[in-house]
Order: structure tokens, then C-alpha cells, then sequence
């Protein structure tokens, strides 16, 4: 393989050689310079490293000298598309080219009158590849005025706004056009040149006139990407093409596709790339985003949502949109609401798996809080212009159920902020629980030594009974410090029956004792109502404490009923609100049950966990099968083990085959002797030569003889290195 791979490099410079000499002594032929050229491209694109070694002979600055000296148009084109491919595959040829010298014979080419339409597209190739992703380069095409020369091609090759591509003329200069779309892109872009961004700028308004009059594909995509990669994060481009009516223009172009795209699937997909440029002016400043409300993109938006040949990718870019649409701007934040918007984010959020769709769908509904909080108050404090509140008025005459609308949204408004909240609380309420729950098991005690004083000795003291309020009053601080967080009734019952089980039983307790206790005179009852109690108190905490855990079914899909947005987004939240709820509770009941289910945090083995489960008194149905299926499953194997002592339970006992495996008289059997063979000898040495030191991937990697063990191996090439040595000396 090696000299196989040898040979063909070897191959590689030879013809390398041959074809640079080909070129200085046919300075006479045009057509074998060309060809040469074009077969030294060919063999530059195959190997990439015979850019490399084509730089060290000096073929790439001939090749450079000669597309400025030839006088053949030809050859200039082929030393040119040379050029750039050789340095487009390698980038210390880029870096070799990149010099201010060879940008200005590109300029030279490119302002010439005499240079065909091939020689300019050739010129502004070699541009290309020079500055993409060359800061160096950025700058030596500013500085050298090429830019310039760009800016001037993209006003003028193309000079009419219908273009017919089947004229032969007028697509080679489409094609030039396309190009210097794409030069002038990686000149403000990859990495980001503010500069240039400032001398790219002033072609905006040549850029607005051609998406007014000219709706075709060919123009708007490499339009659109010079608009937003000129104005990417920077503010001051976005404010100036936003101040020569550049993002109405826009605007005008994505009502038109949104429109065409019911007919068409180009449309809808030309329409997203209208839709991420409109995001990359309103990206940095949201306030920009009260330019679209005037053409109801957001709507638009919406309505290219829906269509079904968009993948995640195109459908997170229009969501994107939305959120910095309605970041800032109540009118398309009612706009989205007026839509049917919010039930399509809730969907996108529950059915999407792509992470980045449900971020950017998660910050359209955070946008939609405010909005959601001036419609639940009520009409009349909403600012709107006069013709809006008017419109609005118009609505609520003709339903009277308008009002009910703005309850249902500020519940969703109250479940989307409990989503959030509980997974930011999740770590504060678990401590809360633990503290509730040790600080019960105190007061029990201590409520039961207060019974048992109480039936034996009669009335307590005045400072017993202050004692035992002020235990009465500790025991209610969780669920007021939880209760507090809470604004409505239905969210109070809800934290409610997610809390301590412990706490409800004890409270209970406690008020059936303070009953007992002011029946003083009778100390025979309050013994055996105190016995009562402790019973039932057992008894209900024991239940709820080792009580099975709700089964959880899966989410199944269901045919919601068509309704209004409204009650659809309501019930879509309360079903996750409830699920998260419900799975909830159940997590924070498996802490309270046996020591099996408790000790999850701790570092656990297979013997030390089964012990903690034969040590629990009060073990849970998944944890006493566990145990039982675990002691047949050893006594089972102890029988075994009488029968065939080679089957170890533990690493404790290997000591058993070792004495198995020696003979009777107590010496152990030797391996029989295999010497190596030729071939061998031959896997070793290419093993060690390919892997190294790395004796069980050799044994692994070649077919030696049964038996073999990597310190054989280790031994043997160990010997076999020595032999010279020693037979030297």
C-alpha cells in the first residue's frame, strides 16, 4: 500500500514537472498553454497536495505572471480558473496570491472595456476565493479599490429588469452578476468587516428597485443574501437601509410569495428566504419590527407556517421571525393573537423534537404575556390607534362572550408562567419537603410524650400549652410559605395535594387532640382517646406513605374539538400542567417510602444495596420483589454450587480454580511449547510497526497460533530485537 501510495505521488510530480515546463516553451501556442492549464487544474483538484508541491516548484507564480502577460484572452481565463482552484483547495497557496499586486491586475480586468464577460467572471472567481475567510484579503479588496469596481458591475451588467435567461448574451452576464452577488457577500461577511459593510451599503437602493420590478428567483436570492449579510449586527446599516424604504420593500415582496405560494411550492420556499432577511434587520433592534404591522407580516407569517412542504429548519427561521417580529411591537403581538398564533406556538412547542424550533416558539409566547395581560383587562385600557379600538368595539357588540375570551387568556397567560416557575423551584421545593418532613417526625414525638404526660398525670402546665401551639404553628409554616405563591383558588388546590402527605395527617391529629385535651376532668377518656388517635395516626400515615404511586399512562393523541383559540390553548395547557403536576407528586412520594427508594443519591453496589433492603423493615412491593427474587435466585444458585463447585458467586472464590486447575501432587500443568513460525514472526513485526506496543490489539489483529498470549508476544519481539545486538558484540 505504501508504495503503492508513493509511486502515485511520485507520478504526481513528474507530470507536475512536465507540464510547468510545457508552459514556458509553448509561450507561442496558445491552445497547449490552455490545456496544459487545464490538466494541471485536474490534477490540483484530485490531490491536494499537488497545490503544495506545484507552489514549492514555482508553477503557481508563473501560472499568476502569465495570466497578466499572455495576450491570449484564452490563456488569461485558464491561468485564472487555475489560480483560483489551486488556492481554493489549499490555504497557503490563498495566503501566497493574496497580495496587493495581483488585486490590482483583477481590477485592471475587470474595469477594461476589452475584457470579455469569461475574463471578468474568471476575475471576480479568483476575488472570491481569495477573501473567503481571509481578513487579509477583505482588506487588500478595499484597499486596492476592487470593491469599488464590484459595487459598479453590480449597478450596471445587468441593465434591463426583464431577463429573458434563454438569450445566450444575457445570461453570461446574469452569470457575472451572480458572481459579483457572491463576491461582494464574502467581502462584508465570514469573518465580518464593518468597512465593508459601509461601502456595500450604498448599493441598497439599486438593490430595492430591481425586488420591486423583477420577481423572479434568479434575482431575489442572491439579493437577499447581500441585504443580509451587508446589515448582519449592525445597527447603523440596518437603520439606513430601513430609511431608504428597503424593509417595505421587503415587506411588499413576502405579502406577494406568501400569496403565490398557495399555487406554487417555489414560492413558499423563496418566501422563507425573503422571511430570514426581514429577520436580519429587525434581529438587533425590535423596534424596527412596527415597519412590517403596517403590511400584517406577522399573519403572513403565520400562514406560511401552515404549509406543509417547509421542513424544521425553514419553519424555525419563520418562528425566529415571529419572535423578534413581537418582541417589542404590540400591534403584531395583538396581530399573532388575532391569528390564531398563539395555538400554533403551543403546538409547534408540544410536537417539535428540534430543540432550536421549541426555544424560538418558547419565545414567542414569552413575548405574548404582555399583550395576553392588556386584553384580560379589558378593551378599553388597550392603546390602539381610534380605528383599531373602533374595530374592536365592532367585535365585542356582535359576541357577547368576548370577555370570557380575555379570562381564558390570562389562565394561559397564569399555567405558562407556572410551567416556567416549576422548573426553577424544583431544587428549592425538595428542600422544603425534607425540612417539612423532619421537622413533622419532631413534632410527633413530641406531641406523643405530651399525650402520654396528659393521660398520666392529669392537666398540663400553662407553659406545656404554649409549647404545644407554638409546635401546632411551626407545623403550618410549609404550606403557608408554599400557598403564598399562589394568586387563585385552583392553583392553591393544586400546590395543596402535591404537599407533604405527613403534614395533612398530622394536622388532623392534632386537632382531634386539642379536643381531647379540654376535656380534662375525664383522664380515663383522654387515655383512651389518645390511644385512638395514635392508631389512626399510624394507620393514615402509613397508608399515605407507603401507598403505591399513581400509575402514569402514556400520552395518547386525542381529536380535539374545533372551537375558538382561545379554550383550545386553554385546555392544551391545562393537559401539561396537570401531567407535570401529577408526575410531580409522584417523584417526590417515592422519597417517603422504603430505604430502597430513598437512598438514590447514595453510591450504591450490589451488595451494599442489598443489604439496605434486608435491613428496611417496611419495604415497597418493587423492592420486596426485588429482595425474594434475589434469595431464589442465591439459594438456587448454593444448590448448584454443591453440585458443581466451579460456578463462583463471588470474586472472593477464584482462589477455588486455581487449586482445581493443579495437578493431584500439587503441580500445576504447563502450557505445551509452540514455537513461532516465519509467519509469525512476520504479524509481530508488522503489528509493533503499525499498533505500536499494544500486544492484545496485535493478538487480536493477526491469526496466530491457539494458545498465544500477549506476553508471548511482548517476550518474543523483545528477544528478536536483542538477537543483533548481541551477535554484534
Amino acid at each position: 500500500m505504501e508504495s503503492e501510495d508513493t509511486k502515485k505521488i511520485q507520478e504526481m510530480k513528474t507530470d507536475l514537472n512536465l507540464l510547468l515546463e510545457c508552459l514556458k516553451y509553448q509561450m507561442d501556442n496558445a491552445f497547449s498553454q490552455k490545456e496544459a492549464l487545464v490538466t494541471i487544474h485536474s490534477i490540483c483538484q484530485q490531490n491536494s497536495n499537488a497545490g503544495v508541491y506545484f507552489r514549492e516548484i514555482g508553477g503557481l507564480m508563473f501560472v499568476k505572471n502569465l495570466a497578466k502577460s499572455s495576450e491570449h484572452s484564452m490563456v488569461k481565463e485558464a491561468a485564472l480558473y487555475t489560480l483560483g482552484a489551486v488556492a481554493e483547495q489549499n490555504v497557503y497557496c490563498q495566503q501566497t496570491l493574496c497580495t496587493s499586486e495581483l488585486f490590482e491586475d483583477l481590477t485592471w480586468f475587470l474595469s477594461d472595456n476589452d475584457s470579455n464577460t469569461n475574463l471578468k467572471r474568471m476575475s471576480v472567481y479568483v476575488i472570491l476565493v481569495l477573501v473567503s475567510n481571509n481578513r487579509i484579503g477583505q482588506t487588500l479588496v478595499r484597499e486596492t479599490g476592487c470593491i469599488s469596481v464590484l459595487s459598479h458591475l453590480f449597478r450596471t451588467v445587468l441593465s434591463k429588469y426583464e431577463l429573458n435567461l434563454s438569450d445566450k448574451n444575457v445570461f453570461q452576464n446574469y452569470q457575472l452578476w451572480s458572481s459579483v452577488c457572491s463576491t461582494l457577500c464574502v467581502c462584508v461577511n465570514n469573518p465580518q468587516n464593518d468597512e465593508n459593510q459601509m461601502l456595500c451599503c450604498s448599493l441598497f437602493p439599486h438593490a430595492n428597485d430591481w425586488l420591486i420590478n423583477c420577481m423572479q428567483p434568479e434575482i431575489i436570492r442572491p439579493i437577499c443574501s447581500f441585504i443580509g449579510l451587508t446589515l448582519a449586527n449592525n445597527t447603523y446599516i440596518q437603520k439606513y437601509f430601513i430609511s431608504v424604504g428597503g424593509l417595505d420593500v421587503l415587506s411588499q415582496v413576502l405579502v406577494q410569495l406568501e400569496s403565490d405560494s398557495h399555487e406554487t411550492l417555489s414560492s413558499a420556499k423563496l418566501a422563507v428566504v425573503v422571511t430570514k432577511t426581514v429577520d436580519a434587520c429587525i434581529a438587533d433592534n425590535p423596534t424596527f419590527g412596527a415597519v412590517l404591522s403596517k403590511y400584517h407580516i406577522v399573519s403572513k407569517l403565520l400562514a406560511l407556517l401552515l404549509h406543509e412542504s417547509l421542513d424544521s429548519g425553514e419553519k424555525f427561521s419563520i418562528i425566529l421571525t415571529l419572535g423578534h417580529c413581537t418582541e417589542d411591537c404590540e400591534e403584531n403581538q395583538y396581530d399573532l393573537f388575532k391569528n390564531n398564533g398563539l395555538p400554533l406556538m403551543i403546538q409547534a412547542l408540544t410536537e417539535s423534537q428540534n430543540e432550536e424550533l421549541n426555544k424560538a416558539a418558547t419565545f414567542v409566547l414569552h413575548n405574548c404575556k404582555k399583550i395576553t395581560e392588556k386584553l384580560s383587562l379589558s378593551l378599553g385600557e388597550y392603546s390602539f390607534d381610534e380605528n383599531e379600538v373602533e374595530r374592536l368595539k365592532d367585535i365585542n357588540m356582535k359576541e357577547k362572550n368576548l370577555e370570557e375570551y380575555w379570562k381564558k387568556a390570562k389562565e394561559i397567560l397564569h399555567r405558562i408562567e407556572q410551567l416556567e416557575r416549576e422548573g426553577n423551584e424544583e431544587k428549592i421545593q425538595t428542600e422544603k419537603y425534607e425540612d417539612t418532613f423532619s421537622s413533622v417526625n419532631i413534632n410527633i414525638q413530641n406531641t406523643f410524650k405530651h399525650l402520654h404526660a396528659d393521660s398520666s398525670g392529669g392537666v398540663p402546665k400553662a407553659e406545656d400549652k404554649d409549647k404545644s401551639q407554638s409546635r401546632r404553628l411551626q407545623s403550618h409554616k410549609s404550606h403557608e410559605a408554599m400557598s403564598k405563591a399562589c394568586t387563585n383558588d385552583d392553583q392553591m388546590k393544586t400546590l395543596l395535594k402535591s404537599a407533604n402527605p405527613v403534614n395533612s395527617c398530622y394536622r388532623e391529629s392534632g386537632q382531634n387532640k386539642t379536643v381531647c385535651k379540654t376535656n380534662s376532668s375525664s383522664n380515663q377518656n383522654v387515655c383512651e382517646e389518645t390511644t385512638f388517635e395514635k392508631k389512626n395516626f399510624v394507620s393514615q400515615s402509613s397508608d399515605h406513605v407507603f401507598k403505591h404511586p399513581t400509575p402514569t399512562a402514556k400520552n395518547t393523541k386525542q381529536q380535539l374539538p374545533v372551537t375558538d383559540p382561545f379554550t383550545l390553548c386553554s385546555d392544551i395547557i391545562n393537559k401539561e400542567v396537570i401531567n407535570f403536576l401529577a408526575t410531580d407528586n409522584c417523584s417526590k412520594m417515592l422519597k417517603y417510602r422504603c430505604s430502597g427508594c430513598i437512598a438514590v443519591g447514595k453510591s450504591l453496589n450490589s451488595r451494599n444495596f442489598s443489604k439496605l433492603l434486608h435491613s428496611c423493615p417496611y419495604q415497597c412491593d418493587r423492592h420486596k420483589v426485588i429482595v425474594e427474587a434475589e434469595d431464589t435466585y442465591k439459594s438456587e444458585l448454593r444448590k448448584s454450587l454443591i453440585c458443581n463447585k466451579k460456578i463462583l458467586l463471588t470474586p472472593r472464590r477464584r482462589q477455588q480454580l486455581s487449586n482445581e486447575s493443579t495437578a493431584p501432587g500439587g503441580i500445576k500443568k504447563r502450557r505445551i511449547r509452540k514455537n513461532f513460525t516465519e509467519e509469525e514472526v512476520n504479524y509481530l513485526f508488522n503489528g509493533v510497526k503499525k499498533m505500536g506496543n499494544h500486544w492484545n490489539l496485535i493478538l487480536w489483529s493477526f491469526p496466530f497460533q491457539q494458545g498465544r498470549k500477549a506476553v508471548d508476544l511482548a517476550h518474543k519481539y523483545h528477544k528478536l530485537i536483542k538477537r543483533p545486538k548481541c551477535a554484534a558484540t
